[in-house]
């Protein structure tokens, strides 16, 4: 069995590290001719080619995480395919390998790929995406969302902070900074605003550069305004780099513990979290998908196939991979939406190609 299980894991890796290859190929080409049109933009000595593939390259860790499920199941699907037009899987049967037990080994290996997605997708990908944020910032200048940039609430004490942030330099490096202190009331007692500010790793702390305050004193019917400036200024704060990212960029770009901290922040300070709370409860199941795909491929060694047939299987799984990827998306947005639950919404495809994975063994192996 060990002969076969290495066999079988060998020829496995093989396939699915080409098809992985050659999906990360033709999007390295796509995004570098996305980029290619913010070449030359900032000068002969700004955003040059060399950066343009940089960034690109930076980029592909995040879409080796995305493919993953799809370039997994291609990929088991070719071998098992070609094993059953060679007949190698009946000599494997024949051997002693039934269908439980090429089950388990397809799990086992699936296990590795569940691994290795999340390895990825949590550590890899934000490391690679925080790299490729500073290099186009301090290539091209800071980077926003929409007009006003990012907002963010906090609550300190028996106070409430709004905090603006316009653009982002890089991860914690922040331009053109407003926050609005309200009292108990919900009467405005202060406005900060900065030129810019940078997060303290040590202390989660914000030093705020180029600062205007203005302090509202209430006594009675009363209002004084009180107006300083400040060269630099220490304010204190829970809100991490992380979080203004995720309000700036994209929420999958972070990993799976800073999405649960945002979610417990945004909570606590009565906002709106259902839309991180799907990329939260998606990053945990997303890699999972990788054990659904070799359990969906298995059926494929059980068929029997004419000379030149592999080629339309393999196209099925294909499709296969990419209805997945694409239910995956529309589930998102239509959980959203619809406000359903964060993890039934993320759960849902897997779960729907789970059910077909294990029909198709049933019916095609347990009951030929």
């Amino acid at each position: 069995m060990k002969v076969l299980r290495k066999l079988l894991y060998r020829d496995i890796v093989a396939a699915v590290g080409y098809v992985t290859l050659a999906f990360l190929a033709l999007f390295f080409f796509f995004d570098l001719v996305d980029e290619l049109r913010w070449v030359g933009r900032m000068g002969s000595e700004g955003y040059t080619i060399t950066h343009a593939l940089l960034f690109v390259s930076l980029r592909i860790p995040s879409h080796l995480y995305e493919l993953a499920p799809i370039t997994v199941l291609i990929g088991t699907i070719y071998v098992m395919a070609r094993f059953a037009q060679s007949s190698e899987f009946t000599i494997m049967r024949t051997s002693g390998m039934g269908p439980w037990l090429a089950l388990r080994t397809l799990l086992v290996l699936g296990l590795g790929f569940v691994v290795l997605t999340f390895a990825t997708g949590d550590y890899l990908a934000p490391a690679a995406e925080n790299v490729g944020q500073k290099l186009r910032a301090a290539q091209m200048g800071q980077l926003s969302s929409g007009a006003t940039g990012a907002w963010l609430k906090e609550r300190q004490a028996d106070h409430s902070i709004a905090i603006n942030v316009r653009a982002i330099k890089g991860p914690g490096d922040f331009v053109n900074v407003r926050i609005f202190d309200f009292d108990g009331q919900g009467r405005i007692a202060a406005q900060i605003h900065a030129q810019t500010a940078q997060v303290d790793e040590e202390t989660g702390n914000w030093k705020l550069q180029g600062v205007q305050s203005s302090r509202l004193t209430h006594e009675g019917d009363r209002t004084r305004l009180e107006r300083s400036q400040h060269d630099s200024l220490e304010w204190e704060t829970g809100i991490s780099a992380e979080m203004v990212s995720a309000a700036l960029l994209k929420p999958d770009r972070m990993s799976t513990i800073s999405l649960f901290q945002y979610i417990r922040h945004l909570e606590a300070n009565g906002q709106a979290a259902q839309k991180y709370e799907i990329e939260f409860w998606r990053k945990v199941f997303y890699p999972l998908s990788c054990l659904v795909m070799v359990v969906l491929a298995l059926p494929f060694a059980y068929l029997h196939f004419r000379s030149g047939g592999i080629a339309a299987y393999v196209f099925g799984g294909v499709m296969a991979g990419i209805s997945f990827f694409l239910l995956n998306n529309v589930f998102g947005y239509i959980g959203t939406l619809q406000t359903w639950s964060p993890w039934l919404t993320a759960a849902a495809p897997g779960m729907l190609y789970t059910l077909l994975s294990l029909t198709a063994f049933t019916w095609l192996v347990l009951r030929r």
